[in-house]
């Protein structure tokens, strides 16, 4: 399935580099990161920003929820 490179804005500021880019299949959804004891919520709003000359839709932090048992 094909893939799409996001870049993740806001939320912990713990979140490693690497962490901040992920791979998605739409953009459309809501991005569910698992950290620690829960996750960090992001979403595309149409913003994208430029990474090495290519551009890369931006997914902002909403929310954190914990993990339910």
């Amino acid at each position: 399935m094909f893939q799409i490179g996001v870049v993740l804005v806001g939320g912990p500021s713990y979140l490693s580099t690497d962490q901040r880019i992920q791979r998605v299949t739409t953009i459309a959804e809501t991005l569910k990161l698992p950290v620690g004891g829960g996750y960090e919520h992001f979403t595309h709003q149409g913003e994208t920003t430029e990474v090495d000359g290519v551009d890369f839709p931006v997914f902002r932090w909403f929310m954190h929820t914990a993990i339910a048992e």
